[in-house]
């Protein structure tokens, strides 16, 4: 089993994420007790959504791998792609009929799993939400992701310096905004931090959203689907592109950046410059991008990392110990969820190798 550190220090620069309160104490949550432990050999519930990004691929078969070398023994399911929802929602409550010791849930949609979080600290067990918090309910107790409203800071920041240093002549740029999923609570997170670097631009008129879609109802992509993203890339371009030159895209993740890529390019706008397009998750297919200039940057969340932390999370628990947190609870709209954020990482042309230097299959990438 790879080694787990466990770090009882929070990251430097850790920011509070858009559903982040200031508590850090945890009576407004109404926490199963970890007191008494459970025995090596538990049945550890995963529940992941759809395989729609690599990153939910990945961390499946880690989940797998961990959980087992620990000496657990985990039930990792997906929900499948249609009725995703409804579906994680009675692969939940089966964990929890097989008496699941600790849920790790990565939610398709927050909103939708009362019933079944609240079913698991009925039966004792303690519900970790992995990646994405579970919004509105009280039967949440550990939050475990990156910090994603850095992400989208990022991202922005991403967004401005490149079309800078790619656009040099110019004093204004044209741009447009996606994000992601209505669905997944990150999506907002995301959107909001990046707008928090891109909206005082806006308002100064050093951007303009050429299609006037700014709010995130009109950004969003159902599903994170990729093709949902290239239609309404393909519709912008039609609709308000004709003799304008598209400096830069905001594009929440790897995902959806390629597939706008795919529009750019098919409408003839990848030249004499490629508009600068931003992403996230470190996916393969997308470096290679990166380092030719078709996609500007991604942003790098080892998902080993953050399923270890998981997994030691997990460990922790067994021995009746509390799980180790490192930042601000985040509130998910009822309760203040004691949370550990790993910090992300900005990835361009420039420091891919280096990132990516315990990674070879991604570092070979960037050859």
């Amino acid at each position: 089993m790879r080694k787990i550190a466990i770090s009882t220090v929070a990251f430097a620069g850790v920011a509070l994420v858009a559903l982040s309160g200031c508590s850090t104490g945890r009576a407004a949550s109404a926490a199963s007790s970890p007191a008494a432990g459970f025995a090596k050999g538990s049945v550890i519930g995963v529940a992941l959504p759809d395989k729609t990004s690599e990153n939910w691929v990945l961390a499946g078969k880690l989940f797998t791998d961990d959980l087992t070398a620990a000496g657990f023994t985990p039930d990792v399911q997906y929900a499948p792609s249609s009725n995703t929802a409804s579906e994680q929602g009675a692969q939940i409550s089966a964990m929890n009929t097989k008496g699941a010791k600790v849920l790790i849930i990565g939610a398709f949609d927050g909103k939708q799993l009362g019933s079944q979080v609240a079913a698991a600290h009925a039966n004792g067990a303690v519900v970790i939400a992995y990646d994405r918090i579970i919004q509105d309910s009280k039967n949440v107790d550990y939050y475990v992701a990156y910090n994603n409203e850095k992400v989208g800071e990022l991202q922005g920041q991403a967004l401005l310096d490149g079309m800078k240093a790619r656009f040099p002549d110019a004093k204004t740029y044209n741009i447009e905004l996606f994000s992601g999923a209505s669905t997944d609570p990150n999506a907002k997170v995301f959107f909001d931090g990046a707008m928090k670097i891109l909206q005082p631009k806006i308002d100064d008129g050093t951007l303009k959203v050429v299609s006037g879609q700014t709010a995130i109802a009109q950004t969003q992509t159902t599903g994170w689907l990729a093709a949902n993203a290239q239609t309404r890339m393909d519709t912008l371009l039609a609709g308000n592109y004709s003799g304008v030159t598209l400096n830069g895209v905001l594009s929440p993740n790897d995902t959806l950046a390629r597939a706008i890529i795919t529009s750019i390019k098919a409408a003839g706008k990848a030249t004499p410059v490629m508009p600068v397009v931003t992403g996230q998750d470190s996916e393969a297919a997308s470096i290679p991008l990166i380092m030719s200039g078709e996609q500007y940057s991604t942003i790098n969340k080892d998902t080993t990392k953050l399923v270890e932390q998981a997994v030691a999370m997990v460990t922790q628990l067994a021995a009746g110990k509390t799980a180790t947190t490192n930042s601000p609870a985040t509130n998910n709209g009822v309760v203040d969820v004691p949370t550990y954020y790993l910090p992300p990482e900005l990835v361009t042309k420039d420091n891919a190798a280096a990132s990516y230097k315990n990674n070879p299959t991604l570092e070979a990438l960037t050859k």
